[in-house]
């Protein structure tokens, strides 16, 4: 979308609100509601720097709590639909409000949003607040995950609020910063669709194509190439998480973002031993959203996108269907694409050759017979130490080491250059579980702030093996899988 032509406050506020020219029926007008006592608990200068805000904006926690507003923000509620665990629900922005889209200094655009600032219209019978610790958690996995290279909302700051909520337990409250490329989902069309207006779905559709995916806007058949976009977006998105061994814990269409970006860290956490059943998030019972499964998920969420999509595809019912089947079954080909790509990476292969799959799932196979750590094992094999250790000394290892070995061997790349594109490409440091409580118990219970910060040092260089980080690229010292995290963002 072309930036307006905006003049910029003394903290460098440059507000647009695209959002809200949108059809009424997508949002409601609210306010946020003031709090106690705004207390700033962390800012993120360097993302402030980006969006073109100046750091004495750290100073005012007030404009980060909901308490005052930045110049030209029209503050908003979205309404979004959801598949949650495969049930639709009609949703919106419980304890969230969108302030506007800071435009930067090179016009790039990007949505703040406030993360707990009270009710809204849609708040369904909760309180619109949120708590410290899962609020530094987003900040915690959304930072990591951008230093990782993996799209992602970011947040800028985290403002104790000096109120409390109540959830399981009396909480600290706090308001997040969310900085998105937009918070326009697969449930914000599930909506429209669901309204039965075709006006609006196109409407809106024109919109995402235009803030988006500008190169595809002026196509004969807008809906096609907008579903067609965002297929290859969550195809290379999904394959980035499974790389990584990421786990986002709660893959309801509302929870995934037309734009690419990871969006929504409740439930989420990084994979130690490798396990493709894994699962951490508390509510999920049977394995709906297990590391394993989020491909399938993510194409199952895309399916509903195509739904809703349905009208606009063709005029002729079955031929729209087709048309969407066609687009949905493209993910699985991409998705196995960009994590071929990726996995090459991670092995240090240059080039491809067609027994590469074999190769992949033959160290999956026997990292998962072996419950090896995911992060280390690949970090390992780039300085080729893993084959030294004890857990390696088995037959099957052993064979598999020398095919890998081998293929290595026939591209002209170095041993040399095939290790450095390993370091590139497996992290040494992710945000391990322990340390994550860890650092979120010592903030919430003791106003500790210290360890967070360490830890978030350590994230910001995922790919460096700083000796004063060698405790953060350790697995616990006890795995038994009974880790689990809670939806509290």
């Amino acid at each position: 979308m072309t930036a307006p032509s905006l003049t910029s406050d003394s903290l460098g506020w440059r507000f647009d609100h695209s959002s809200a020219r949108l059809p009424a029926p997508l949002f409601r007008k609210v306010a946020p509601t003031p709090v106690r006592e705004p207390q700033m608990v962390i800012f993120n200068g360097p993302l402030a720097t980006h969006l073109g805000l100046d750091a004495g904006l750290s100073d005012r926690p007030d404009l980060l709590s909901g308490n005052a507003l930045p110049s030209n923000a029209e503050p908003i509620a979205q309404a979004y639909a959801g598949h949650q665990y495969a049930h639709f629900t009609m949703l919106g922005d419980g304890r969230a409000i969108l302030l506007g889209e800071q435009i930067t200094p090179e016009g790039l655009r990007f949505d703040v949003q406030l993360k707990g600032p009270g009710l809204t219209p849609f708040s369904r019978r909760g309180d619109g607040r949120a708590a410290l610790g899962p609020m530094l958690r987003e900040y915690i996995i959304s930072e990591a995950m951008h230093a990782l290279g993996i799209p992602t909302t970011r947040s800028l700051a985290v403002v104790a609020t000096g109120e409390t909520v109540y959830r399981q337990e009396p909480l600290p409250g706090a308001v997040l910063t969310r900085i998105a490329a937009s918070h326009l989902r697969v449930g914000t069309f599930e909506w429209a669709a669901a309204r039965g207006e075709m006006e609006l779905l196109r409407a809106l559709t024109d919109y995402t194509l235009k803030r988006h995916f500008a190169e595809r806007a002026s196509t004969d058949n807008p809906a096609l190439a907008l579903l067609e976009a965002v297929v290859e977006r969550q195809a290379s998105l999904i394959a980035r998480w499974i790389h990584v061994g990421f786990i986002h814990g709660v893959m309801n269409t509302d929870n995934m973002a037309l734009s690419g970006e990871t969006i929504d860290y409740g439930p989420c956490a990084f994979m130690d031993a490798f396990d493709p059943e894994t699962v951490f998030s508390s509510i999920d019972q049977h394995g709906r959203y297990a590391y394993g499964q989020q491909p399938h998920i993510a194409q199952w969420n895309l399916a509903r996108f195509a739904e809703a999509l349905l009208p606009l595809l063709d005029e002729d019912e079955q031929r729209s269907i087709e048309i969407a089947n066609d687009a949905v079954r493209a993910f699985q080909p991409q998705f196995q694409e960009h994590w071929l790509a990726g996995m090459r990476s991670k092995l240090g292969l240059f080039n491809a050759e067609p027994e590469d799959t074999a190769l992949m799932q033959g160290l999956l196979e026997w990292m998962r017979a072996t419950s090896a750590d995911y992060t280390l094992t690949f970090r390992r094999l780039s300085t080729e130490s893993l084959a030294e250790e004890p857990l390696a000394s088995g037959p099957e290892f052993q064979s598999w080491h020398q095919g890998w070995t081998a293929r290595r061997g026939r591209q002209p790349q170095t041993l040399s250059e095939s290790a450095a594109l390993m370091r590139r490409s497996n992290p040494a440091v992710i945000p391990r579980n322990h340390q994550v409580e860890a650092a979120l118990q010592a903030a919430s219970e003791r106003s500790d702030l210290a360890p967070l910060h360490r830890l978030l040092e350590a994230l910001a260089k995922p790919f460096d093996d700083s000796p004063a980080h060698l405790d953060y690229a350790q697995p616990p010292a006890h795995h038994d899988g009974s880790y689990r995290t809670f939806c509290g963002t």
